[in-house]
């Protein structure tokens, strides 16, 4: 039934965007475009959006491959249809708390630790992992990646070293105009995907 559930929550946002002036879009959003499909960049990678349908390709290699996971179209059309048209980064790294959402703190957690031990296992893999998805290097916690979402937003990975008293501990901090990209929910969504790529690339 959840399952059904993000399909169901999936095909709206697509239907959604349907409703949208393209055109708005693109120039809101800089798009390349042609009559089939915008076009744009999400965790690296060249994608693509059916101006008919709705649906999400992925580029990879020399081919287009599916791209419609539900983490994938709920991030790429939340900010392509509900990003402010004023957005701009800040600069400034923060965590959720300061976003004004503490009540889900805990959520955006979740998870963490056994990513932590998974990229603590293999710290060399995670370092060429990151720099594979364009992240750059940057000082702080024992390891750390700033890697590019989409239209200038980074995500800065922070990854501590565990010992004997402590586990591997990993956190995510975001700009702190985040939300004029994407709303709070698709945060999550995001990071999990960013996570599960980082990992396959293990």
């Amino acid at each position: 039934m959840m399952w059904d559930n993000y399909a169901i929550q999936a095909a709206q946002a697509k239907k959604l965007f349907l409703t949208y002036d393209q055109q708005y879009l693109i120039d809101k959003c800089r798009l390349r475009y042609d009559d089939g499909y915008l076009y744009t960049e999400f965790l690296s990678s060249p994608y693509r959006i059916s101006r008919q349908t709705g649906d999400l390709q992925r580029q990879h290699e020399e081919q287009w491959i599916d791209g419609n996971s539900f983490s994938e179209v709920m991030t790429l059309l939340d900010w392509l249809c509900d990003g402010k048209a004023d957005r701009f980064i800040s600069g400034q790294w923060v965590n959720m708390v300061d976003l004004g959402h503490a009540f889900h703190a805990q959520l955006q957690e979740d998870g963490d630790h056994t990513y932590g031990a998974i990229f603590d296992d293999a710290p060399q893999a995670f370092c060429k992992a990151c720099e594979r998805m364009g992240g750059k290097r940057v000082q702080s916690a024992d390891i750390s990646y700033a890697i590019p979402l989409l239209d200038g937003l980074e995500v800065l990975i922070q990854l501590w070293h565990g010992d004997d008293e402590f586990p591997p501990r990993l956190r995510c901090l975001w700009d702190k105009n985040t939300l004029q990209y994407i709303r709070y929910e698709t945060t999550w969504y995001a990071k999990g995907l960013l996570l599960d790529r980082i990992k396959g690339y293990l």
